[in-house]
């Protein structure tokens, strides 16, 4: 069966990640970067357990009511030192000292992913339906504790996961994050893998987007990816679509 016709387009979801108060200042170029090339919706993925200020919070608000929309991205996006062998392999290949769930209980993971939702609504902040664990790793969480956690959907590396039904939503993801000439080699070819495999498959391809990224080995890759010809959608809204409900989220570019 043919998926509905909403969903059939070329389509890709971008995302910047580690919205923290220090990293704000480099959030803004990257989104300097992307509203000069009409690329929306972008999702912000904020990290609330650092400290916030006022202004910092009236910044996040500000965008929001210019279009963006807003995830939760972990409590403090820091892992404890690895307890087991994959947390350090994860570490050594993927997510350094980044990976929060890694390495923690069950009971600790479902804390701070609660801690992260009521944070947002504490502020004054929409509440997002959609949580990003850092470096995409759930750790010890199951399917049936996804299901009793505040958030509806949950991206993986594999794509997006629905609270209510476990189903996995496959979609491939494009990252830039390359400090080093190894890193810049590895993740070029699964980019182009990937993009490969959004453009053949009708999936959505996640632009996954860090703050550093524009001063990055990958910069240039960054810029023509977002050059493409992409229908830019919210993976709530694609989701919504997808499991033929009412699409949700914006289309529109942010106002400048």
């Amino acid at each position: 069966m043919e998926p509905p016709a909403a969903v059939t387009a070329r389509q890709a979801v971008v995302s910047v990640h580690d919205v923290t108060p220090p990293k704000l200042e480099a959030v803004g170029r990257v989104l300097d970067l992307l509203e000069s090339g009409n690329v929306a919706p972008v999702t912000l993925l904020v990290v609330p357990g650092f400290r916030w200020e006022a202004p910092e919070i009236g910044r996040l608000r500000e965008l929001v009511g210019r279009g963006y929309l807003l995830a939760g991205h972990g409590w403090e996006h820091r892992a404890p030192p690895p307890a087991n062998l994959f947390h350090r392999l994860h570490a050594a290949l993927v997510s350094r000292d980044q990976a929060e769930h890694l390495s923690r209980t069950r009971a600790d993971v479902r804390e701070r992913v609660r801690r992260c939702h009521d944070w947002f609504e504490r502020v004054g902040l929409p509440r997002p339906e959609l949580y990003v664990p850092p470096a995409w790793a759930l750790g010890a969480l199951t399917r049936s504790d996804l299901a009793r956690l505040p958030f509806r959907w949950y991206e993986v590396l594999a794509g997006f996961l629905d609270a209510r039904s476990s189903r996995l939503t496959a979609a491939p993801v494009v990252g830039f994050e390359a400090d080093t000439v190894g890193r810049q080699v590895a993740l070029g070819a699964v980019n182009r893998l990937n993009l490969c495999l959004g453009r053949c498959s009708r999936r959505p391809v996640r632009i996954a987007i860090h703050p550093g990224d524009l001063g990055l080995r990958l910069a240039p890759a960054l810029r023509s990816v977002l050059e493409g010809e992409w229908r830019y959608t919210s993976a709530e809204s694609f989701l919504a679509a997808r499991n033929g409900g009412p699409p949700s989220g914006s289309t529109t570019a942010p106002q400048v």
